[in-house]
């Protein structure tokens, strides 16, 4: 670990572009930089509190809003860019960064001008906020909803698997932590036997399986450090 910390910045051969709900396009000259820890760090908000996660709701779901006995009141409504909905003697409400639950609580604050004792329950009937990205060397790549805690193994999961010649030393998990962008190479198989934890991903991380232009971003580290028996954690500069 200390010769990986030794190693300041090293140049790789592509440019992580960003993680728009597809794999990151990469270009030009980036470099990495190791990180002390072979954690990739989470991304901060209120979401991180807890192991069971409360969903929160974001831009664009899709909600069912219910008031115990007035039907007039109960609607289908879906969450603007800012994450606010419009409804009915409420008016317009922010519901982005809230659960189910202190969302209806909210409405349920407004609704007692008009309807005595109001019961709101609010479910959430799609999501598209809340997602993250799994490609490459995966049975079915596409967009997976981050419901509670995930792991890597089962986000992969969530993809049906891997392929049958899918290089399971060689997956890049891409984040975005306080603006800065990561990326952090895994070994699947030492997941699987426990020589390390299965680390957890977020909404917005791009997870990439198998040969690729991810990998090569750490082909000059690996070249003198193979990843043997812990993840590999780098800044893109």
């Amino acid at each position: 670990m200390n010769f990986r910390l030794a190693i300041a910045s090293l140049t790789a051969a592509c440019l992580l572009a960003g993680c728009g709900g597809r794999a990151p396009q990469l270009t030009s000259t980036p470099t990495l930089q190791v990180t002390e820890g072979n954690a990739l760090p989470a991304p901060s908000g209120a979401d991180l509190v807890g192991e069971t996660r409360p969903y929160l709701i974001g831009p664009f779901d899709r909600l069912s809003v219910d008031v115990y006995g007035v039907p007039d009141l109960s609607k289908q409504v879906q969450a603007d860019a800012s994450g606010k909905i419009q409804l009915p003697l409420v008016g317009e409400i922010q519901a982005s960064n809230q659960t189910t639950a202190q969302l209806a609580e909210a409405i349920e604050a407004r609704l007692t001008r008009f309807v005595r004792r109001p019961d709101v329950s609010v479910n959430v009937t799609e999501s598209v906020s809340q997602v993250l990205t799994v490609d490459g060397q995966v049975m079915q790549p596409g967009l997976y909803p981050v419901v509670g805690k995930m792991s890597l193994m089962r986000a992969v999961a969530l993809a049906k698997g891997t392929t049958e010649f899918a290089k399971l030393d060689d997956v890049v998990i891409f984040r975005t932590v306080g603006g800065q962008r990561m990326a952090a190479l895994y070994n699947l198989k030492q997941i699987r036997t426990g020589v390390y934890d299965d680390p957890e991903v977020f909404a917005n991380d791009v997870v990439v399986v198998g040969d690729s232009p991810a990998r090569r971003l750490f082909k000059d580290i690996l070249a003198t450090t193979p990843l043997l028996v812990s993840p590999l954690v780098a800044l893109i500069r």
